[in-house]
């Protein structure tokens, strides 16, 4: 049992790794498109109001898909003090609380995103700009990379309760050195 669960930990890990690069390159492509935007309207004098919204979406698809590379590496807001000052059977303890709390946030909104996601495109919304791109899109990755994110909490729930603590800071090191 200990070695499916590592098993979908470690496939989840290299999965949430993906999406981490495709936010990477997320960004890297609005920043691209920024600079266009601004060349062509400093330059040419050509006006591409469709760009900062192009942008927009772009940076909501990245912060969204990394969430959950983000909570894997425990990069989120945290109390590092207490790492040192507790000893490793009591942080464990205290990043399992802090999973759970969170997971039922991150679940009820994720949760209502995706509500939303579908009724912006079951009744085509779209924004009041030229361009009007449809609102889903947006939507669809804060639902998505929330679900990710909340699945993400659930298997380092499951992780701290089955792997010994000593296992998990081996794991821990791994990921860092990697």
């Amino acid at each position: 049992m200990t070695n499916l669960i590592r098993l979908m930990g470690n496939s989840l890990r290299a999965f949430n790794r993906w999406m981490a690069i495709l936010s990477a390159l997320l960004i890297v492509l609005a920043t691209l498109a920024l600079v266009y935007e601004v060349v062509t309207r400093y330059y040419l004098r050509i006006a591409n109001d469709w760009m900062i919204e192009f942008c927009v979406y772009l940076l909501i698809a990245a912060t969204f898909l990394a969430a959950a590379y983000t909570q894997a590496e425990r990069g989120h807001v945290g109390i590092e003090v207490l790492d040192e000052v507790m000893s490793p059977k009591w942080n464990k303890y205290r990043l399992m609380a802090g999973d759970f709390l969170s997971l039922i946030v991150v679940f009820f909104v994720a949760r209502n995103a995706w509500q939303y996601a579908w009724n912006a495109y079951q009744q085509g919304w779209s924004t009041s700009s030229t361009w009007a791109p449809p609102l889903w899109i947006p939507y669809f990755f804060m639902a998505f990379g929330l679900s990710t994110m909340a699945l993400q909490m659930v298997m380092q729930i499951i992780e701290t309760l089955t792997i010994p603590v000593r296992h998990q800071q081996h794991q821990e090191q791994n990921l860092m050195g990697a």
